[in-house]
């Protein structure tokens, strides 16, 4: 696929004529035509300034040579669409926009792609997108928010307000301080502050090699952002040149580097999706089993928030991704011939180094001597669940406590707020899976509750949903098979004990199974509400989480 599908010869002259009612010259068209693709919108604070980005971008393509042409797709901010009904189209418009690109690269015929995204489904969805189409290829995000200190000198976030509306329900906060912390949690444009969904994507984008040193961390409103998006835009010109495509870095052995840095910065649980479904479209094996082999030997090197008090900013001025990858490379754990958008994993961290040692732990003297996610297996989820193992209590990593069993957020959400969780207990919220939500609604009002309400080192959640990136505690979601597929979920009740041992990758539902056999022939599965739009055709289409969440 190449440009000239659309400019050369006599016979592309309608296609010439349509390009010069754009207001594109001659000269324009004899140089290849790149591909901006933009996530801008007025809506999301992750986004609202990506038109600065993509000016910046257009500018460092037109200095080397290349003629710029901006498309956008869509994104959606999963704070704003965080606990109703609308979560419910977070996870799902990652095909979309995967899908959308595609149709737009297929049937405009560009020469290389820049791709801006910044929040949580929208940067997957552009990597499905690149290694679908295989073409020169580069990202550079909108990069994150800064985090401030509040009152209390604590820094804070968007999950900060979160667990202030649980702290305000167990009247330990007032609505002048929920109004304090909601005037100062996110301060500036950017995507959230901590290593959540969006930055913990943003970060692996620069770790598998598809974007620049420093993309992952750069503050939004930073000069440097700036600077970054035009050396961005110079260099899609020489991959073009050199027709370096995406699927030459991205690929089996990269997908494993970017793991074991996952691992070591201890990302979002939902790193585990959005993995599996690239590798996916990569034609990469994916099997869960590779996040433990891989976290059993990758030391846990950063406790960013939610697991600690440092966010990305603090990342940024440490050193970055690649000061992180520098130390792993100590171990050998890396593999640093793989090439990248500038050249080897082992020449970009050749310069790299550790300017804080507390934010970024030596490696030989880490959080934890294993990563930051784990994949636990049992009874109730024999195809496995994830759970974000650097940012639960100590205490909390072997378990043992009493279900309660909600078929809904909501109904788990009001069920704290009114007290009625207690230490010891295991909230399971099901019917929240990829196909039974459908869309695997985030659950980070929950959490926050709990958090909120101080049971977060006491209490656990078990979802065949999942959670967002900015949830902290002993919370474990992604259970497949999900409830609505028939899984062993769907016939937890009230009152059974549930084992957790994260350390050894187990989680079992002590019933047993000629009991379990009696439930699943006596008790009915939940009714799928009447879908329409797209959510049914997505329901229809869906798999399940442990292979991503991917379509079928």
């Amino acid at each position: 696929m190449n440009s000239d599908s659309i400019k050369t010869g006599e016979e592309r002259a309608p296609h010439r004529s349509l390009l010069k009612a754009c207001g594109m010259s001659k000269t324009e068209m004899s140089r290849p035509i790149i591909g901006v693709v933009n996530s801008f919108n007025e809506i999301v604070p992750g986004h609202i300034h990506l038109n600065e980005i993509a000016r910046a971008v257009k500018d460092g393509i037109l200095a080397a040579g290349g003629t710029p042409r901006e498309f956008n797709t869509i994104g959606v901010c999963d704070g704003i669409a965080m606990a109703h009904q609308g979560m419910k189209y977070s996870l799902c418009t990652r095909e979309l926009i995967a899908d959308s690109i595609e149709c737009m690269v297929n049937a405009h015929r560009f020469d290389g792609l820049v791709f801006i995204p910044n929040c949580d489904k929208i940067v997957p969805g552009m990597l499905m997108a690149a290694v679908r189409l295989d073409l020169p290829s580069i990202f550079v995000s909108g990069g994150a928010m800064l985090s401030i200190a509040g009152e209390n000198g604590e820094y804070l976030d968007l999950n900060s307000v979160f667990e202030g509306v649980g702290k305000i329900k167990a009247g330990k906060m007032s609505l002048e301080e929920l109004d304090e912390l909601e005037e100062n949690a996110c301060p500036t444009c950017g995507s959230c502050s901590g290593m959540f969904t969006a930055n913990s994507m943003n970060c692996l984008s620069e770790a598998i090699g598809i974007a620049l040193p420093k993309n992952g961390t750069t503050p939004a409103v930073y000069a440097e952002r700036i600077r970054l998006a035009k050396a961005t835009g110079e260099r899609i010109m020489q991959l073009v040149r050199d027709n370096v495509t995406a699927r030459s870095i991205i690929n089996k052995k990269s997908i494993r580097n970017a793991l074991t840095v996952d691992m070591a910065l201890g990302c979002s649980s939902n790193t585990v999706l959005h993995l599996a479904a690239i590798a996916r479209e990569a034609e990469v094996p994916f099997d869960l089993k590779l996040i433990n082999e891989i976290s059993s030997v990758t030391p846990n090197l950063c406790k960013l928030a939610p697991a600690g008090k440092y966010h990305v900013q603090d990342l940024h001025h440490a050193g970055g991704v690649q000061a992180v990858m520098k130390e792993l490379a100590k171990k050998g754990l890396l593999d640093l011939s793989l090439p990248t958008v500038n050249g080897t994993v082992g020449e970009n961290i050749a310069a790299a180094r550790v300017k804080n040692s507390e934010v970024i732990r030596p490696v030989e003297n880490p959080h934890s001597a294993t990563g930051g996610l784990a994949i636990l297996y049992g009874n109730i989820a024999r195809n496995g669940a994830v759970v974000k193992r650097s940012a639960v209590a100590k205490n909390m990593l072997k378990f043992r406590g009493k279900a309660k069993v909600f078929d809904s957020e909501e109904a788990a959400t009001a069920a704290i707020y009114k007290g009625e969780i207690t230490k010891g207990d295991v909230v399971v919220i099901r019917y929240e899976g990829p196909a039974g939500g459908p869309g695997m609604r985030e659950m980070l009002s929950p959490t926050s509750a709990i958090a909120g309400m101080g049971l977060d080192a006491d209490v656990a959640l078990l979802t065949d949903g999942r959670f967002s990136g900015a949830t902290r505690g002993a919370a474990i979601g992604h259970i497949s098979p999900e409830a609505r597929e028939g899984g062993d979920i769907a016939y937890i009740e009230n009152g059974d004990f549930i084992d957790i041992d994260i350390n050894n990758y187990c989680i079992s539902l002590d019933v047993s199974e000629a009991e379990m056999q009696i439930r699943r022939q006596t008790k009915q599965l939940k009714a799928q509400p009447e879908l329409t739009g797209y959510l049914k055709r997505y329901a229809r289409q869906v798999g399940s989480a442990d292979t991503g969440a991917s379509f079928k």
